[in-house]
């Protein structure tokens, strides 16, 4: 019997010696009791090669909110691959990659882009070599993902990081700060939704659809450009048609060949699926890019607006549920034209996100309540305030004669826009304030008045020239 509790308690310590000597210690945060603060950070190729420090986080209040980060002072005249190194046999142990253990991360807070570069090595030396993925943005964290499935083997007790890989070379000394180094799973298939996303209520009359089921979607080019840095496969949920994005750091979609106009369009839906934290500081972007007239970018014409998104907003992420990020395009405020629609991004810090009904609506939600209780109502016009074009919507419960006018501030009519008998049902007419085919009309406030039988409804607009 004590022979057999001394073979157990032997091989539970083999084991556990096995799992030590077997596991790379993360995540690298550089937090006092964590790992990678009094890790032996060799720098090499750097010209005086000064050391990696350990500092107070330069920006706590962005995507990264650690206490501590490490230093790297890329110089002038140091090597384009100048870079930090852990020691052989010790700091992260060993390190093993197989299918289900090949993504590393890292956060990167940069002056300049450049490509970040990690490398693993064994303990001969023996490496299959960097990989590089560039920083997008400028003095402000962002997270990389880093892809090592083509360098799938063990026994890697060695991480080697190059933060300012550049080949072109620097015109000045560069600080790059580095933190929060994870090793996670990159083969295992994520974890997804069960239920199929919320069935849209919009009348397809009133959408320009760019994926879902529910509606005939318009032609996109491609649901992940060749700039961007995601990879998307097509799926499906509970029989639904979904869009999955992973190792997501940001998706270009496009629609050049054949543009959007959504001048006519009120808001914006796009529903997500993440299993990854939504909590702060976890946020999601969304972008639009108008090309402007010329259709192309680069023509002088062009405008964006990117909304971000996180748990406090309205709508908010979540976590492992379907969620419907239903945008008024007039929070796109820089967004000043939308008759060339050619580009949508999606980026931020879920990295993998199951993408359901992407589409632009005209709500005419108002019409519909008001038409409980009347057989007509007259709608809040889009935009509000416009140039030089405004949709203006008004519904009929039952078949009539309608006349819709515009009057200026002094009372005096501009402009019949409908008289007309018309069919029951919601209907929408554009006025122009700078048609060619009628008198221009001025910067200003303007009522439209819709009669029909025993009714009659006057609304405010404002043109802004």
């Amino acid at each position: 019997m004590k022979k057999a509790i001394m073979f157990f308690i032997v091989s539970m310590f083999i084991l556990a010696m096995n799992t030590m000597m077997f596991a790379q210690n993360a995540p690298i945060d550089f937090e006092a009791g964590g790992y990678g603060a009094d890790w032996t950070w060799t720098v090499f190729e750097n010209d005086t090669n000064p050391a990696v420090e350990i500092i107070a986080n330069p920006d706590a209040s962005g995507a990264n909110t650690s206490a501590t980060v490490a230093q790297f002072t890329a110089l002038q005249a140091g090597q384009p691959w100048a870079g930090c190194e852990t020691l052989h046999g010790a700091d992260i142990g060993t390190y093993n990659l197989n299918e289900t253990n090949s993504t590393i991360k890292i956060m990167v807070y940069k002056s300049v882009m450049s490509d970040v570069g990690i490398k693993l090595v064994k303990p001969d030396g023996w490496s299959m070599g960097e990989i590089k993925v560039a920083n997008t943005v400028v003095d402000e964290w962002e997270e990389l993902t880093f892809d090592f499935a083509a360098q799938v083997t063990d026994g890697y007790d060695q991480l080697v990081i190059f933060p300012d890989f550049d080949l072109a070379g620097r015109i000045q000394d560069n600080i790059c700060y580095f933190d929060n180094i994870t090793f996670s799973d990159g083969g295992a298939p994520p974890v997804g939704p069960t239920v199929a996303a919320p069935i849209p209520t919009a009348l397809a009359e009133n959408v320009v659809s760019l994926f879902s089921n529910a509606y005939t979607n318009v032609p996109v080019d491609t649901w992940s450009a060749e700039w961007d840095q995601a990879d998307v496969v097509d799926v499906q949920v509970a029989g639904d048609d979904v869009k999955l994005y992973t190792n997501l750091v940001f998706a270009g979609i496009e629609f050049t060949s054949q543009t959007i106009d959504a001048t006519q369009m009120t808001n914006f839906n796009m529903d997500v699926w993440t299993p990854d934290p939504t909590a702060a500081p976890a946020i999601f972007k969304i972008k639009l890019v108008d090309f402007g007239a010329d259709g192309a970018w680069g023509g002088g014409d062009d405008v964006e607006h990117e909304i971000t998104l996180d748990e406090t907003t309205t709508p908010a992420l979540a976590t492992e549920e379907w969620v419907s990020l239903d945008i008024p395009m007039s929070d796109f405020t820089a967004l000043t034209t939308t008759g060339h629609l050619a580009q949508l991004i999606i980026s931020g810090d879920p990295n993998i996100v199951y993408v359901d009904n992407v589409y632009f609506y005209n709500d005419v939600v108002s019409v519909n309540e008001d038409l409980i209780t009347s057989n007509f109502a007259l709608g809040n016009n889009y935009p509000n305030p416009f140039n030089p074009t405004t949709s203006i919507s008004f519904g009929l419960n039952e078949a009539g004669h309608v006349s819709l006018e515009v009057y200026n501030i002094k009372g005096e009519k501009v402009r019949t826009l409908v008289d007309a008998d018309l069919e029951a049902n919601t209907h929408a007419v554009v006025w122009n304030g700078a048609d060619d085919n009628a008198k221009p009309v001025a910067s200003g406030v303007y009522f439209y008045k819709m009669k029909a039988e025993n009714y009659t409804s006057t609304k405010k607009m404002i043109l802004m020239k």
